[in-house]
């Protein structure tokens, strides 16, 4: 492996003490929707080459974090790291009980029996990794999420597009199509300097009025790059302004791999991008019920007032 292709290093976790807490109220049932965890490399192992070495995103560190922002519920998306090796978020959604729905990657033969053991854990979707493919010609793109949609249309499951924007861009027909629901991450990821456009995010939008697209309001520092989080306030503005009834959160934790990142900073830009208590119930809870089948907890957080 040359230097170029040296796997980036993970850096230490933030120590929870210095996390910054929710500066509004967390509304009951609030969910972190794009989570990933990391087990003991002896347990298991990870992908040939992987981006990054191991970071220590435990499931035992989520659960303090989850509980010091207030989150009744969090989501474990499966990282590049293990594959479509899902054993680690299956063992941490088994730890975790209802509290979190897990988002797997999968090869097209899977067994229809492990799909529904999958569903019963707690997965409910499964995340497509466009980075991988992006060399591939946009045929076989469009035929790998046609068999992908295929298999987990019957079990009520959604599709998760980790995606360069231009790929997103080049497959809104395609998306515009789907019969199941279907989640963007990382606000789109249209990238000015990979050549997007207004006019591109603009029919990325009007997705979320004329089909079945969510936005996930996640990672704004893989768009912002250096800029600031300001940079990208605007896009999620519109996100939010266009549908906040299909707009959902997520803090991308343990923000590989700069684990030294403040969450709940993260958290509290929503008091920028949806002012109004009522949207970001919507955001943080109602939408992700919705989404991942969740269910209501019987009492409401305390947390700061406006």
């Amino acid at each position: 492996m040359t230097d170029s292709q040296a796997p980036l290093v993970s850096q230490p976790m933030r120590p929870l003490d210095t996390v910054e807490p929710a500066r509004f109220a967390m509304p009951k049932g609030a969910c972190d929707t794009h989570v990933h965890v990391f087990g003991p490399s002896d347990r298991y192992p990870c992908v040939a080459h992987p981006h990054y070495t191991l970071p220590d995103g435990n499931p035992d560190h989520l659960h303090a974090l989850m509980d010091r922002l207030a989150f009744d519920h969090w989501v474990i998306v499966q990282p590049s790291f293990y594959g479509t090796d899902n054993r680690c978020l299956l063992d941490a959604l088994a730890m975790a009980g209802d509290a979190a729905r897990g988002v797997v990657m999968i090869e097209s033969d899977l067994p229809q029996a492990e799909l529904e053991r999958y569903h019963r854990l707690g997965v409910r979707g499964v995340r497509l990794d466009l980075f991988k493919r992006a060399s591939l010609p946009m045929a076989e793109i469009r035929a790998y999420i046609d068999r992908m949609a295929a298999m987990v249309a019957p079990l009520g499951w959604h599709l998760q597009f980790y995606a360069p924007g231009w790929i997103v861009r080049d497959l809104i027909d395609v998306l515009a199509t789907l019969e199941i629901d279907f989640v963007i991450d990382h606000m789109g990821y249209m990238l000015e300097e990979d050549g997007l456009t207004a006019t591109d995010f603009d029919r990325l939008l009007s997705l979320m009025t004329q089909a079945r697209c969510w936005l996930k309001l996640s990672a704004p520092y893989r768009l912002a790059k250096k800029r600031g989080y300001e940079a990208v306030a605007d896009v999620a503005r519109a996100i939010v302004r266009t549908a906040p009834d299909r707009a959902i959160w997520g803090s991308d934790w343990p923000h590989i791999p700069e684990s030294g990142r403040d969450t709940g900073e993260l958290l509290n830009l929503l008091l920028d991008w949806a002012p109004d208590p009522a949207v970001r119930q919507q955001i943080l809870a109602d939408n992700p019920r919705r989404l991942f089948g969740l269910h209501q907890p019987a009492a409401a957080h305390g947390g700061a007032c406006e």
